[in-house]
C-alpha cells in the first residue's frame, strides 16, 4: 500500500491521540465499511 507522507503522519498523530496502534485504527475503519455481497476484485 502506498500512502503520502502527509497522510501517514496524520494517521500516526491520530493513533497517538487515541492511544491505539495504526493497525487498530485501520482495522476499525475496515470493519466500519458496509459488507459487500459479491467481491468485484479478481
Amino acid at each position: 500500500m502506498r500512502i503520502s507522507t502527509r497522510r501517514i503522519e496524520k494517521l500516526r498523530w491520530y493513533a497517538a491521540i487515541k492511544d491505539k496502534t495504526i493497525t487498530a485504527i485501520v482495522e476499525e475503519l475496515i470493519d466500519s465499511l458496509p459488507e459487500v455481497k459479491e467481491p468485484s476484485i479478481k
